[in-house]
């Protein structure tokens, strides 16, 4: 009886585990300051996914500057005009700080919280509008749950984002094969 228990127990675990991962694909950020790794939710945030994996493939994040970044709080990019230095006074603003094509859907999830290493989308204040700008959470911030939509989890080079400041450089962004 003791075995039998151990093994549900053992198998439980195994199952929260498992849901904690995002098992979607991984998006490889390599910036001027290190490389880290996303992990993505594609089962939670479908849309989100797709629209981000879009942009990566087609080479949207490349080049471009990280034009926020708050110590403690979150590191942002995600602006195309963020490559014009003559345009940093813009950079993360108005229309067209993103892609011109928003996810169009809201996503927002009580599973996928705002703990360090969240990956998440930013927005002009109506989460169906996010477009191109991701954040990562460089604490816990549960003031930002049901926000913004958590779209992936950091599962390498964690310490890389805290170092990125402003103006840094996303060099490339690639999904892993």
């Amino acid at each position: 009886m003791r075995t039998l228990v151990m093994a549900a127990v053992v198998l439980c675990l195994s199952n929260a585990a498992m849901a904690q991962t995002g098992a979607g694909p991984l998006i490889v950020v390599d910036t001027t300051k290190g490389t880290f790794e996303v992990e993505t939710f594609s089962n939670d945030a479908p849309a989100t996914v797709a629209h981000v994996l879009a942009l990566v493939q087609r080479g949207f994040y490349d080049g471009q500057r990280i034009h926020r970044a708050l110590p403690g709080f979150l590191v942002q990019w995600g602006d195309p005009r963020s490559r014009d230095l003559a345009q940093q006074s813009e950079w993360g603003r108005g229309p067209s700080a993103g892609s011109g094509t928003p996810v169009g859907v809201v996503e927002l999830s009580r599973k996928r919280l705002h703990v360090k290493g969240a990956v998440a989308m930013a927005h002009p204040g109506n989460p169906g509008r996010a477009d191109s700008q991701i954040f990562v959470t460089l604490a816990n911030r549960p003031d930002l749950n049901s926000k913004y939509a958590v779209f992936g989890h950091l599962v390498s080079g964690d310490d890389v984002p805290a170092r990125l400041e402003r103006g840094d450089v996303i060099t490339r962004m690639y999904v892993k094969e």
